[in-house]
């Protein structure tokens, strides 16, 4: 008589004498995830550990994080030059005054970071 397991597709192998249920992952494209991705996979396995199994074990945790990962990218550019464009940071202010321009532009990338963080990181 089969298992419910094996009636589903299942296989076993031995192991000491001992019948272990072969369990795998389904298989998933591999893609790149940049830093936006893995932070938010840091936040997914501490704070939202469901969310964080269901997508390991569906096979779409990679795709997941790679494309917030891409949003998040996105996102950051986009705050970073409108930023640059409200506050007045330009390659004339590079060319006139290199300190100030890297002063006010880390300002800028902090600030983004930080609405992208709050936005699509940590949601």
């Amino acid at each position: 008589m089969k298992s419910i397991f094996e009636q589903l597709g299942g296989i076993y192998h031995e192991e000491n004498g001992y019948l272990i249920p072969d369990l795998r992952l389904p298989d998933e494209e591999e893609q790149p995830i940049g830093i936006w991705g893995q932070r938010h996979m840091d936040y997914l396995k501490q704070y939202q550990k469901v969310t964080y199994t269901n997508l390991l074990t569906s096979g779409r945790l990679n795709s997941y994080l790679a494309d917030i990962d891409r949003q998040a990218q996105e996102r950051f550019e986009r705050l970073i030059e409108g930023m640059k464009q409200a506050q007045g940071v330009t390659e004339q202010l590079k060319a006139e005054n290199a300190l100030e321009w890297v002063g006010r532009l880390n300002n800028i990338r902090t600030c983004a970071m930080k609405i992208v963080n709050e936005e699509i990181i940590f949601i």
